[in-house]
Parts: C-alpha cells; structure tokens; sequence
C-alpha cells in the first residue's frame, strides 16, 4: 500500500464534521497539512494519522491472502536419466551428444566446472575442459559454451569468463546426480 492509496471511512459525517469544528477552532495559527491530517484521523476515530496509516497497513496484510511462490518448472527426469548416459561413472563426459537440446543441458554441468569470477586462457580453458571429457575436442566445447552465452571471450579469444547465469531445471538436476555419481 503506498501513501496515496491510503482508504478514509467515516460512519457518520456529521460527528466528523463536528470535531473537525472543534479542533480547528482549538487552532490558533493555519493549520498545516501534518496538523489536518491528524485531525482527519482523529475525527474518523483514530488516534492520529500514523494510528490511521497502522491500522489500514495491519487490515491489509492480514486480508490479503499470501503470495505463493511461483510453482518452480518440472523436470523431466527422464531426460536427465537420458543425457547422464554421456557421462561415465566417474562424471565426465564421454561423448558430445547430438541432439541439440541434449547439449545444452551437457553445457551447464561443464559450465558448473568452470570456476566463477575468474578470467582464463584459452589454453587454460582448453585445460579444463579436457580433463572434463574423453573424447577430446575441447575446442567443441568452448565454441558451444560461448554460443549459449555460458563463456565469454574477447574477439582477440586471449579472454574467458564464465556467465553468471541460473541453470535451467534439467541442468540442475544433471549436475545434482553428477555430483553423486562423481
């Protein structure tokens, strides 16, 4: 609720209009715009306009039913089971599948590899993801993870970094049983 959406109710106007008679008269000098809405409040029954403000913030809280979390997508652990038969049993990759929405999830379990905040070489990257894979073609790799927007390099390729990115829901789930299996 902001300050301009704040309800005013009276049951009976004509009690509000005579305290409003009472506390102007009480005035002695202009009223400014704190002092009547004080005497607003106080004519609908409240003890001043912050009481009035407190009241309507409590009402709407407790009317307003909670907001439920966004229901977090589904995941299709089938495919999960599915793409994991890329990896061995120590969790590295054995071969590049080919369809292209299984290398995308392939590309977030190497990505979760590749250390955060950091800036590489190309060898250096190159180094990192081959001791990630057994079927070396590390080049592959790191063209397929600047192309989804998981690495950037610079044009002269002299610079990688890792893109600080949520990893879709089947990725999440593929570098969770990794790090099981692993």
């Amino acid at each position: 609720m902001s300050k301009s959406d704040l309800p005013y109710h009276v049951d009976d106007i004509s009690a509000l209009a005579r305290s409003l008679k009472h506390q102007l008269a009480a005035q002695t000098e202009p009223v400014g715009h704190v002092s009547l809405l004080n005497m607003l409040a106080r004519g609908a029954g409240y003890r001043n306009f912050q009481h009035l403000r407190a009241q309507w913030a409590a009402h709407d809280t407790l009317e307003k039913p909670p907001q439920r979390p966004a229901p977090s997508p589904l995941v299709d652990y089938s495919k999960v089971r599915r793409i994991a038969r890329h990896f061995d049993a120590t969790g590295k990759m054995v071969r590049w599948p080919p369809k292209f929405s299984e290398q995308q999830v392939v590309l977030w379990v190497l990505w979760s590899r590749i250390p955060p905040r950091q800036s590489f070489t190309e060898r250096q990257i190159s180094d990192l993801l081959r001791a990630e894979h057994h079927f070396g073609d590390p080049a592959l790799l790191r063209r397929e993870l600047v192309e989804q927007g998981l690495m950037t390099r610079t044009l002269d390729c002299r610079d990688y970094r890792r893109v600080e990115r949520q990893p879709s829901p089947e990725g999440l789930a593929l570098i969770r049983h990794l790090s099981l299996v692993g």
